[in-house]
């Protein structure tokens, strides 16, 4: 184990600041599926038209 106070500090600076990055990478991807999605639905279902 490292025994400087100094990086201790750090890494407890760090880990109070949250998880910001995360959470911005998973709504980027979460966005991203969702617009697939729609660009799916939008090209290839509506266009064959109603089941019947």
């Amino acid at each position: 184990m490292n025994d400087d106070p100094n990086e201790d500090a750090k890494i407890d600076e760090i880990v109070r600041s949250g998880p910001g990055g995360a959470l911005a990478l998973a709504g980027i991807a979460t966005a991203i599926v969702i617009g697939i999605w729609f660009v799916f639905y939008f090209a290839v279902f509506l266009p064959r038209g109603v089941i019947q």
